[in-house]
């Protein structure tokens, strides 16, 4: 799980680093396309599936839900520090949580409810309204953590009768098309230096989450989901040492706060022994 915040700060840092001259949704389609690439090894798999009519839904409607996410998380990125990104970003499992309850009949205990609403004065921590200037980057963050959820929730469902292999890989191809006309409207074309800092992008996304399998396979959530919040600490470090944005320290107990919030509710699903519906943060990423 460090290594999978470490990658995942990488991310961040890449798209920082690209700076507004591409377009948010041209930026976004450019880094699913050029991740296709990993899709090589289930291509043979991907033509050999029929898909009943309830699964293609959810895959278009996950593509959907992620398309709308990842273009506002680039929109974000590129005006907004990054760890003001990074700890906003923790809100996607709370959202998933509300959303458990409100479409899938999950039962919100008094103790669920409660950590909850402290993730959300969590948020308020960050944004603190009234008290500094909350921009279009901070709105867009906000929206891009109930679309992240939304996504992770349809990927719930949709694994159910497909394997992870194919769920990752019809994301990444209806996220592409989603993308397109979006990119297409707005076009700038790239220059070779941008297409390779996209290409890393792609690839510290994919290593991201093979590695966040990796620690999922070797300890429960409950365990693995504390650690998060080491990816605050790098984005923190980073942005002050290369990008000159500071440190901001009500970004850094925000994040806190949010974050000991989901690990209660990770916690509490551990103890409770249910199948577990709060995803850890790094399960909601690009």
């Amino acid at each position: 799980m460090v290594v999978t915040g470490a990658c995942f700060v990488a991310v961040t840092a890449l798209v920082k680093l690209l700076g507004t001259r591409i377009p948010a949704p041209e930026a976004a389609f450019l880094r699913y396309l050029l991740g296709l690439v990993f899709l090589v090894p289930v291509l043979g798999q991907l033509r050999r599936i029929r898909f009943d009519g309830r699964t293609w839904a959810l895959f278009a409607g996950r593509g959907l839900a992620h398309t709308v996410a990842v273009a506002l998380w680039f929109f974000a990125m590129a005006r907004i520090p990054i760890a003001d990104v990074t700890a906003m970003n923790y809100l996607s499992p709370v959202y998933v949580t509300l959303g458990a309850a409100l479409f899938l009949g999950e039962k919100l205990a008094l103790r669920r409810v409660m950590a909850v609403v402290a993730a959300l004065v969590g948020a308020l921590i960050i944004l603190r309204p009234g008290f500094r200037e909350v921009g279009p980057g901070h709105m867009a963050m906000l929206f891009t953590a109930v679309f992240f959820g939304a996504s992770y929730l349809m990927a719930k469902r949709a694994s159910v009768n497909s394997s992870a292999g194919i769920v990752v890989a019809m994301l990444s191809i209806t996220v592409t098309i989603g993308l397109a006309p979006l990119a297409a409207m707005t076009w700038v074309t790239p220059t070779l230096t941008e297409l390779a800092i996209l290409m890393g992008v792609a690839c510290f996304a994919t290593a991201g989450h093979y590695t966040m399998t990796l620690a999922f396979r070797a300890a429960p959530l409950a365990v693995t989901q504390p650690v998060t919040f080491l990816q605050l600490v790098w984005a923190v470090l980073l942005g002050a040492l290369v990008f000159d944005e500071g440190v901001d320290m009500f970004v850094v107990l925000g994040g806190l706060v949010i974050v000991a919030s989901v690990s209660f509710i990770s916690w509490r699903e551990a103890v409770l022994k249910r199948r577990s519906l709060t995803p850890p943060v790094s399960a909601t990423k690009v």
